[in-house]
């Protein structure tokens, strides 16, 4: 019984003393400095050695100006020691607010003479002097400490507070040093180094950094320093430069594979740096001895040359993919082969029956469940080409089943709604969507709540959903590539049901479609009567996004696009642009990268 009552006793101690520390924090984040010195008080009274407690007294009694309260409790701290270092920087600091500087001076040399016999002391003291923003005396302390230690490493810290001066070569080198000596993680040291660089190569700190990794690859051949330029220059988005240094590291490092340079050449291509990304797989596809390899940069050759193929070429693509048809036949490992064969072949030659033959013979070979799957979206999105809504909804719903805790598997859940929707089913494609909302993936979640939008809201107004069979009829031919008849369509939308909500969805489409043909004046009309006379509904940040995107890349009007990027920014925080807009907008303005 004693032994209980002597457990509640001390339970109810710990409670009490949580509740005063809350309080007292609490009070002093408020600002009631009086009412926390009340708790902190009591909270030292329990334990005058915790130092968080006393941390918290002596900044109460500075933010009280009762500088002399503060100082006598700081030295008889440190008579009745042992005192930790970090004591005698908090004693010279509260001089230092009253404007004693001697003595300030005194204390702040007391704390780091305690460096000389002990450099472990360097951490705690450099840090506690960054919390004053005494940087210059936390550098003396770091440097101090690793002068006596060659084992302390303090480079990181002092890499921050180089930063915080504004001395960017001194940072750069510093962190160097660290991924040199591989005291942390290239990518953490580069996320700092990021942070400090934009994506402008003539910019004065982009400068600095190429420099000093230029001087160190020539002082010390090093594939480190080649791939720190690679990276540099692919946050310039200069991938030729970027190619140069990866075949420098390919041809250096024994047993090395072509991977970073596919990583650089899916890079490039993804940011529109096609005849960039066409000499990275033009090398890969001669110096690979990986059949795959090969395979892959003759595959990705082909999809830049498709890019801007006109209807004669297209008989000698369809060459070259028969010819690695009959290379490569239809193994587990080359799948990518067929499914981008038949996507050639249903969207770009429009033979669906020839590119289901080919996915349907695919599926004949042992697979894994995922590849399996990757085969099955690729020929149920040839089935809804060719107008085979039910045989593409069973392999969609295959797909989903087997993988449902998957992107995948949600990404053919929305293509069951999709196809859904295109079919006319309209209530079946609402029931799939509402699933999707909270999907892992944005983008599907995203999508999922448009189309669900654009069902529920032209079903309301209109119980014949007339203008919605229409707009998913015009949807379907853009699916199908057949752009001409979509816009010639969408323009009978527009004009038949001038005013109803289907109008702003109608008026997106059809400005998508007309900047895929090079109409990119006709395609601002449209986003720009999306947002003046749609400007709170759903596509209004997707317009002013996608006309930012126009000035940006085709009307070559910077100062535009930075507007109306600052409009997402400010208006539409939780649009899925925002990433994008707020980095496209740094990037204009000239901030760094990320």
């Amino acid at each position: 019984m004693r032994f209980l009552l002597l457990l509640i006793s001390l339970l109810l101690i710990q409670v009490g003393t949580a509740q005063e520390d809350f309080l007292a924090k609490q009070y002093f984040n408020e600002g009631k400095f009086e009412k926390a010195l009340i708790f902190y008080k009591k909270l030292v009274e329990k334990n005058s050695r915790r130092t968080d407690y006393a941390e918290g007294l002596i900044a109460t009694y500075q933010q009280l100006e009762r500088y002399e309260e503060a100082e006598n409790f700081l030295l008889e701290l440190i008579r009745t020691g042992p005192p930790y270092p970090t004591m005698y920087i908090d004693l010279g600091y509260n001089y230092r607010l009253q404007e004693k500087h001697d003595e300030a001076k005194r204390y702040f040399d007391k704390a780091l003479e305690t460096i000389e016999k002990n450099p472990n002391y360097g951490y705690g003291i450099g840090l506690r002097f960054q919390r004053y923003t005494m940087l210059d005396h936390a550098l003396v302390a770091y440097n101090r400490a690793m002068e006596l230690n060659p084992q302390l490493d303090y480079k990181f810290q002092m890499a921050r507070i180089y930063g915080e001066q504004g001395k960017i070569e001194d940072m750069f080198g510093a962190y160097l040093d660290i991924v040199a000596k591989g005291r942390a993680a290239k990518t953490n040291v580069l996320r700092n180094v990021e942070e400090f660089i934009t994506s402008d190569g003539d910019n004065e700190n982009n400068q600095v950094l190429k420099k000093l990794l230029l001087k160190r690859a020539q002082q010390e051949p090093d594939i480190l320093w080649n791939e720190l330029l690679s990276w540099l220059f692919v946050q310039q988005e200069q991938y030729r430069s970027a190619f140069s240094q990866e075949r420098a590291i390919y041809k250096r490092a024994e047993g090395s594979t072509l991977e970073r340079l596919e990583g650089l050449g899916r890079l490039a291509l993804e940011k529109e740096a096609k005849e960039e990304a066409r000499e990275i797989f033009e090398y890969i596809e001669k110096n690979s001895k990986d059949p795959v390899g090969i395979l892959n940069a003759r595959l990705f050759l082909i999809e830049i040359a498709l890019e801007d193929a006109d209807p004669k070429q297209l008989d000698a693509i369809e060459q070259q993919f028969e010819a690695l048809q009959s290379t490569y036949g239809y193994q587990g490992q080359t799948l990518q082969l067929q499914v981008a064969y038949s996507n050639f072949l249903a969207f770009r030659r429009d033979k669906p029956r020839d590119a289901i033959a080919i996915l349907k013979n695919c599926l004949e070979i042992p697979m894994a469940k995922y590849a399996q799957a990757y085969v099955k979206m690729a020929l149920a999105d040839i089935l809804v080409f060719d107008r085979r809504f039910n045989e593409a909804l069973i392999q969609y719903s295959q797909v989903q089943k087997g993988l449902k805790n998957d992107v995948m598997g949600q990404e053919a859940r929305f293509k069951v709604a999709q196809t859904s929707f295109y079919k006319g089913d309209f209530e079946w494609a609402l029931t799939q969507l509402e699933v999707l909302r909270g999907s892992t993936s944005q983008l599907i979640a995203n999508d999922a709540m448009q189309l669900s939008l654009l069902i529920s809201d032209n079903s309301l107004e209109d119980s014949t959903q007339t203008a919605l069979k229409k707009y998913a009829r015009a949807d379907l031919l853009a699916y199908q590539n057949k752009d001409p008849e979509a816009i010639a369509l969408l323009d009978e939308i527009l004009t038949q049901h001038k005013g109803e909500s289907i109008e702003d969805e109608a008026l997106f489409k059809q400005a998508e479609l007309l900047e895929k043909a090079g109409s990119y004046d006709a395609a601002r009309f449209n986003y720009e009567k999306i947002i003046e006379f749609y400007g709170i509904d759903i596509l209004a940040d997707d317009a002013i996004y996608a006309l930012a995107e126009l000035y940006r890349t085709h009307f070559n009007k910077p100062e535009i696009a930075m507007t109306l990027y600052e409009k997402i920014i400010y208006n539409h925080q939780d649009s899925y642009h925002f990433p994008e807009a707020r980095k496209k907008f740094r990037m204009l303005r000239g901030d760094p990268v990320n």
